[in-house]
């Protein structure tokens, strides 16, 4: 956790912060504002939502704000529970979808759909970068990396689009030491997003 947030920092943004698994960020920065919370579908014991999160400091902050979520599993019940006009102020999401490879079971399939539909409403997809720490499974021609990065796009920022069939990027990194796992053909051969 930080080296996103301290970048924002030194291009004098602020950033609020979110971890109920420790106890403050590992450094400290009259920027980062941090709540001993884990992000939910729900206010209930060390849980809020992203709602109740945004109204807490910026209630009444009609401006862009940017996205940055790795919360192991639980960023489909926040999406989905994210009022609309709330997920659309976002101008840049980045997030890390976790558990991907259970995509083939059905009720899996048709939570997770509704996440990224709900997003792919008001964002494009700029790009998706595989965690190499999770690997992946294969059905048939259908590569799924088990954790995927999506970086999304708010369209109202977006002037025009075209596929990009060039992977990895240049900026991709490794996540861990692990060996190199790049984005698999079949998530961008066809130039369309989730649809």
């Amino acid at each position: 956790m930080c080296d996103f947030e301290n970048d924002l920092a030194s291009r004098g943004i602020k950033s609020f912060l979110a971890d109920y698994s420790v106890d403050g960020p590992p450094i400290i920065r009259p920027e980062f504002v941090f709540d001993k919370k884990f992000l939910g579908s729900s206010n209930r014991g060390h849980f809020f939502t992203l709602a109740s999160w945004k109204g807490k400091y910026l209630n009444d902050y009609s401006g862009d704000l940017i996205l940055q979520m790795d919360i192991e599993g639980c960023e489909y019940e926040v999406i989905i529970n994210t009022p609309d006009n709330l997920l659309s102020q976002f101008r840049i999401m980045a997030i890390e979808f976790h558990h991907l490879d259970l995509l083939f079971d059905p009720f899996v399939y048709s939570v997770f759909s509704s996440c990224f539909e709900k997003i792919l409403e008001n964002f494009y997809v700029a790009h998706i970068h595989p965690n190499n720490v999770g690997g992946s499974v294969t059905l048939g021609d259908i590569e799924i990396p088990k954790i995927l990065e999506f970086t999304f796009l708010n369209k109202r920022r977006v002037c025009s689009t075209k596929p990009q069939r060039a992977f990895p990027h240049k900026l991709d990194n490794r996540n861990s030491t692990r060996e190199t796992f790049h984005l698999p053909k079949c998530w961008y051969s066809l130039g369309e997003s989730f649809r």
